[in-house]
């Protein structure tokens, strides 16, 4: 698999595809992007979750960015030499606790809504979804207090009508592999599997 992957990302970067000579690269429109925040921001907007106008996208961009704060935190977590584990941990569970999870839950409460941005599925909602799974793998007690940040697919809006298909996003269910949330990712940007 590793080797397929880097033969794959040698060939797309020697045709020019790849930009900056790295993945992530999504081609969708005819056009090949790169970086992470460019095709998060792109497939937002076609998809209409990035807010009506620039306040909303603003709102947005401010929320997903708290997320990838915290997410970051908990993903380098592997790479963390062992002796420095520990530690690491309680600053992730007390950063979560005290200053993101808070900030997330104010926010929902602040306008009575089920969605932190325009009473509207957007996708600082979806990002903060994942980093709730993240959240809950690390510890599921850090989610106690917070019941804005429970999650279902109510609250979602997800339904068959919806751009996002109508998968179940329920804190609790096991990780089931890569197409476990699959059914959430609009026609044509499936992945194949």
């Amino acid at each position: 698999m590793h080797q397929a992957f880097h033969s794959t990302s040698f060939l797309l970067s020697q045709d020019g595809s790849l930009l900056f000579q790295q993945v992530p690269m999504v081609e969708i429109d005819g056009m090949k992007l790169v970086q992470t925040r460019a095709i998060l921001n792109y497939i937002a907007t076609k998809y209409n979750l990035y807010g009506k106008d620039a306040k909303e996208r603003a709102l947005i961009d401010m929320y997903t960015e708290g997320v990838a704060d915290l997410g970051e935190m908990i993903l380098l977590l592997p790479l963390c030499p062992p002796n420095e584990k520990d530690a690491k941990v309680a600053s992730i569970k007390e950063k979560s606790t005290n200053r993101y999870l808070p900030a997330f839950e104010k926010v929902l409460k602040s306008h009575g809504q089920d969605y932190l941005v325009g009473n509207k599925l957007s996708r600082a909602d979806i990002q903060l979804v994942e980093l709730l799974y993240y959240v809950e793998e690390l510890d599921p007690s850090l989610l106690a207090n917070f019941p804005l940040l429970k999650v279902s697919s109510v609250s979602l809006g997800l339904a068959p009508s919806s751009p996002l298909g109508s998968a179940v996003w329920t804190l609790g269910l096991p990780w089931q592999g890569p197409h476990h949330c699959a059914g959430l990712l609009p026609p044509g940007l499936q992945p194949q599997l």
